[in-house]
Formats: C-alpha cells, sequence, structure tokens
C-alpha cells in the first residue's frame, strides 16, 4: 500500500486514526502495531511471517543481551549472534540471486538461481532491529521488556518501507510516552501534503521525461538530451524520496511520533562531503553510529582511515542494492570524499559559492548516472553520451521539447530543492495576521485537490526507494 493512493488516503489513514484516537492510552501502542503489520501485510502477506519472526528474535536477544550484564565476553557473543543472523537473513533475501549470479560467471559449474523477491522494506527494518542490539548492547537505551512495543519499533508503518531509519535509544521515550495535540496534528497534515506533492506533482511527472529518454535507442540521444534525462532523475529522486519521507514525519506527527528529518536541501550543498550530511541523513547517522565510529572514525592511523571510508562507503552501496553498479556507486563517493578529506578540500572552501554547488551537482549526477543504471557498462555509456562520446549531435529538438512543454515542473524543481518556498509560506501564514493562515490552508488545500486529481487521472507509480 503507497501512501500516495487513494486506497491510504482516504480509507487506510482515516479508519487508522480514529481507531487510534477513540482507544484509551494502554491501547494506542496495540492499536498503532496492528495496523502496521495490516499495512504491511497488504503488500507482502506472506512475508509478515518473517517480520513477526524477526520481532521476536530480536526481543528474546536483547533480553539475552540484558541478561548477561557483568559478563562481557558472553553479551559480545550474544550481540554478535544477533547481528550476525540479522545480517545473514538480510543478505539471503536481498541479496542471494546477485551472488549466485557472480559466483556462476567464475565456477565451472552453476548453482541454481531461485526467483526470490526481497520482502518489503527488509533494508529498513533489519537495520533498526540492528540498531536495537547495538543500542542495548552498549548501554545506550534500556532493554525492551514489552514484545509489543519492540514490535512498533520495528514494523511502524509510516516508515517501515522507505525510512527515515530510526535509531532504538531516540525513539524508545515516544514509544513509552508520547503527546498529541491538535497543533500536531496540523503540522502532521501540513508536512504530509506538502510530501504528497513533491511525489506525485514534481517526482513522478520529471520521472516520465527520465523514464521517455532511458527508452531511447542511442542513435536518438545527443548530449543535450542525456543531460536532460539524467537531470529529470536527479530532480525525481529527490523529490520521490524527501516527498515519503515528509510523509512519513506528517503520518508520525498525527500519531503523537516526532521522526527525524532524512533531507536539508542537498543540492545546495557545496561539496560532496556536505551533500552526504544532507541527503539520506538517518542512513548516514545509522552508518556514522554502528560502523564508522565502531571501526575507529577518523581517530586512527592515515591508512586505516581510508580503509574505514572505502570500508563503510562499501557497505552503503551494497545496502542500495544487490549489482555491481550500486558498489561502485558506494566506493565512487568513497573515493570523492577521500580526495576532498586530504587532497583539495582546502582549496574547495575558498572558492565562491555558486562555483562549489556546480561543482558538487556535476559529481552528484554523475553519481546518479551509476545508480539508476542496469550496468556499470550502460553507465559509462550514458555518462559517454553526456560528455558527447557515442552521442547523436550535441543538441536536437527532442531535447528541446522536453526541456520546453515540461518548463514549469523544471522551475519547480530548481526552486522546491531550495528552501525558497518553505520561507515564503511561513512568512505569509504565520505573521499574525488571520487572515494570511486562513491563505495558507487553502494554499495546501489546492495542492492536496491537484495531488487528488492526479491520482485520478494518472497511472499508479510506486516510491523508488522501496526498490532499495
Amino acid at each position: 500500500m503507497s501512501f500516495s493512493s487513494i486506497l491510504f488516503i482516504f480509507i487506510f489513514l482515516p479508519v487508522m486514526l480514529v481507531i487510534y484516537y477513540v482507544a484509551p492510552r494502554f491501547l494506542k501502542n496495540g492499536v498503532l502495531l496492528l495496523g502496521s503489520l495490516v499495512f504491511y501485510a497488504w503488500g507482502d502477506p506472506v512475508y509478515v511471517i518473517l517480520l513477526f519472526l524477526s520481532v521476536l528474535f530480536n526481543y528474546f536477544s536483547g533480553l539475552d543481551i540484558a541478561r548477561k550484564q557483568g559478563k562481557k565476553r558472553a553479551r559480545m557473543r550474544s550481540m554478535l549472534f544477533a547481528v550476525c543472523v540479522n545480517l545473514l537473513i538480510l543478505g539471503f533475501f536481498k541479496y542471494y540471486g546477485f551472488l549466485t549470479e557472480s559466483l556462476n560467471r567464475i565456477l565451472p559449474f552453476d548453482i541454481p538461481v531461485w526467483e526470490l523477491a526481497a520482502p518489503l522494506g527488509i533494508s529498513y527494518f533489519t537495520f533498526q532491529a540492528l540498531s536495537y542490539i547495538w543500542d542495548v548492547y552498549r548501554g545506550m537505551a534500556p532493554v525492551q521488556t514489552g514484545v509489543l512495543k519492540l514490535g512498533l519499533y520495528l514494523a511502524m508503518f509510516p516508515q517501515i518501507t522507505s525510512g527515515p531509519i530510526v535509531k532504538y535509544r531516540d525513539i524508545a521515550p515516544q514509544i513509552e510516552q508520547r503527546e498529541e495535540s491538535l497543533g500536531k496534528f496540523g503540522q502532521g497534515i501540513m508536512i504530509f501534503v506538502v510530501g504528497l506533492s513533491k511525489k506525485l506533482l514534481l517526482a513522478n511527472t520529471l520521472g516520465q521525461v527520465h523514464t521517455y529518454v532511458a527508452g531511447l535507442s542511442p542513435d536518438q540521444v545527443s548530449v543535450l538530451t542525456a543531460w536532460v534525462g539524467c537531470l529529470a532523475y536527479t530532480f525525481q529522486i529527490y523529490f520521490d524520496f524527501g516527498g515519503y519521507s515528509d510523509m512519513a514525519r506528517g503520518i508520525g506527527k498525527m500519531f503523537g511520533f516526532e521522526l527525524p528529518r532524512n533531507f536539508d536541501y542537498p543540492y545546495l550543498s557545496k561539496s560532496v562531503t556536505e551533500f552526504w550530511r544532507r541527503w539520506h541523513m538517518s542512513l548516514g547517522q545509522w552508518f556514522r553510529d554502528y560502523v564508522y565510529i565502531p571501526m575507529g572514525g577518523n581517530r586512527v592511523s592515515v591508512p586505516r582511515h581510508l580503509l574505514n571510508l572505502l570500508t563503510v562507503w562499501f557497505l552503503t552501496g551494497l545496502w542500495h542494492g544487490a549489482g555491481w553498479n550500486f558498489i561502485v556507486w558506494g566506493l565512487y563517493y568513497g573515493v570523492v570524499l577521500i580526495l576532498e578529506k586530504y587532497l583539495y578540500g582546502r582549496f574547495l572552501e575558498k572558492l565562491p559559492a555558486g562555483v562549489c554547488i556546480v561543482y558538487n551537482m556535476l559529481l552528484v549526477m554523475a553519481g546518479w548516472v551509476l545508480f539508476f543504471s542496469p550496468d556499470i557498462s550502460g553507465a559509462l555509456a550514458w555518462l559517454g553520451r553526456m560528455a558527447g562520446i557515442g552521442a547523436a549531435g550535441i543538441v536536437d529538438s527532442r531535447a528541446v521539447y522536453l526541456l520546453k512543454t515540461n518548463w514549469l515542473f523544471w522551475a519547480a524543481a530548481i526552486v522546491g530543492s531550495t528552501p525558497v518556498v518553505k520561507r515564503m509560506y511561513l512568512l505569509f501564514a504565520q505573521d499574525g495576521k488571520r487572515t494570511r493562515p486562513v491563505a495558507g490552508a487553502l494554499i495546501l488545500a489546492g495542492l492536496f485537490f491537484l495531488c487528488i486529481a492526479y491520482l485520478v487521472t494518472e497511472s499508479y507509480q510506486p516510491f523508488l526507494y522501496v526498490q532499495f
């Protein structure tokens, strides 16, 4: 079930909200957990069993780790066992096919490859389970003695399919006690509508441009067309994933939760290092807290620091998908970050802000080509056409047509990638005059109406990041 669907907006979410607010305080977590399981089962009915078993396994693992307080080696063994089981489950369902096909290329015999669909959101709830195990092991959070509360942490429907990845120590107090209010509910609606607009009006529209360009034969793609297709995907993935994260935050607020922001205008970054502090922030913080820092972070020798960075970015690429293009994509960023750290980062800081933003966008767009291409050879071919190698000319009527007919969406995407719209809205709607909040509400209502009109007339397009 998608957040951007008529079923979710007009049936599932309203029913959940009514039941949640009618239920007494001691039943609210149970209502949310049951609703989350229904939400999950709608898309993956078989794998609800896997999610249920994951909750039970990590619940008893946490109790086992807590019970061995004072026994350092025994606690470590229990922690490592829990971590390995979680990673093996993730590895089997997400990477079995990729690993098997890779081995078949080098082995003298073939290993059978089964068609096995990855469970919805397995990358997210597995990382949250690992967060719980690590936080309990390190004493950063108390062990959860209520299995339903741990189940809610792992399965909560606003963020189980595409994040944000919430660290257990951050969300545990809210699971135990939180406050709902009319003001928070209103903020949740506003954030949800903005996220829905990003997804439907911008991501889906510009995604159609990228899909069109990707479907062209190589002899039909000019240099400008290749750049237009890449730029369309650059905006698509930002507004798709950013829109989903906004919707998740908005829904969380409606139920009294404060979920973390996942994006902070990353396309305004002046370096790739800054970009990754602003893009998918919950994932970056997870790798920092649970991989990078335990490995020693930057408080080690230079060779070890280089290894730490490359390891983290190899894992980041692998987390996003089972394919060599994702691994190369991760290592690409690892190398760029190392170069910024040790080679030209100080020089970059002295350049004008506009030059730095262009520098960042060029490298990020090159990275997106690796990300969206089916394989490395396809990525190299696309990048070659962007550089004029193998392209059908510099400019053609097709590229001009794509730019002209979608000019309003290009302009909205550019402005929407900056805080300009947010600042204008806050200035307009919250200046103390009674008419302004009403006008702000009307603007949101208009956006919501446009989104519903889009849903009624256009075909369904799932969230990009669900597949990762």
